[in-house]
């Protein structure tokens, strides 16, 4: 093989760079911005152990789902295969059964430490109380539902 076989991956700061600004015009339900979201699942896969392929992906963990990036740009892009792998694992499809999705994460190396971090975000008290309360219990039942799926206890 050849070094344009494996070109070397994008740097943390690169795809915080990428990330940022296909998620730039974007808000959260709160009406927040929805890179403050990224930030967090990121520095959580940080504060959890994670390495930089779990760091970036914490990045991207949304960019297909939200369409803020292509499918192809991801297999295009210079980033490595557990990064890949881990962003595919983590995207939730349409019509999907949770059940299909958690068992997608629990079966990719380092998929259930970024999806961790982003429920632990997702189901921040404060991050929640900014939510009407139809969708506060809504999505309270659904993050917790999801974290009984992955086998996932506390915080």
């Amino acid at each position: 093989m050849t070094d344009t076989d494996h070109p070397t991956p994008l740097s943390l700061t690169d795809v915080e760079a990428i990330a940022r600004t296909a998620h730039a015009h974007q808000t959260d339900k709160a009406g927040h911005p929805y890179t403050d979201h990224l930030r967090a699942v990121a520095e959580g896969v940080q504060d959890r152990g994670g390495d930089e392929s779990q760091i970036a992906a914490a990045w991207l963990h949304d960019a297909i789902e939200d369409d803020a990036l292509s499918t192809q740009w991801l297999e295009d892009a210079p980033l490595t295969p557990r990064t890949k792998a881990i962003v595919h694992a983590v995207t939730k499809r349409p019509g999907e059964p949770p059940e299909t999705y958690a068992t997608r994460i629990l079966t990719t190396p380092g998929a259930l430490l970024v999806k961790e971090a982003d429920l632990a975000h997702n189901a921040n008290p404060t991050r929640l109380a900014a939510l009407d309360e139809p969708t506060r219990k809504r999505l309270t039942e659904k993050y917790a539902h999801m974290r009984a799926l992955l086998g996932l206890t506390g915080d």
